[in-house]
């Protein structure tokens, strides 16, 4: 088997209604403009907050995909 390399790069995702649904958006967004996609890996979970109440749910999520060569 050739090796493979794969390139990472990490996103935010968001949400109104929890964490879970913030990390699919940013991965359904990647997917839309990236191709082969393999692994994600939610890194960090935080909210925003308005007047003491969740306002916003964010996944940081680092999404990998393998590198293709433009030659």
């Amino acid at each position: 088997m050739p090796e493979s390399v794969y390139k990472v790069i990490e996103l935010v995702g968001t949400s109104t209604e929890s964490w879970e649904k913030a990390a699919k958006a940013a991965v359904e967004r990647a997917g839309e403009s990236l191709r082969d996609l393999r692994v994600a890996e939610v890194t960090e979970q935080d909210m925003q907050l308005k007047d003491g109440k969740v306002e916003l749910y964010r996944a940081k999520v680092k999404v990998s995909f393998k590198y293709e060569n433009a030659e």
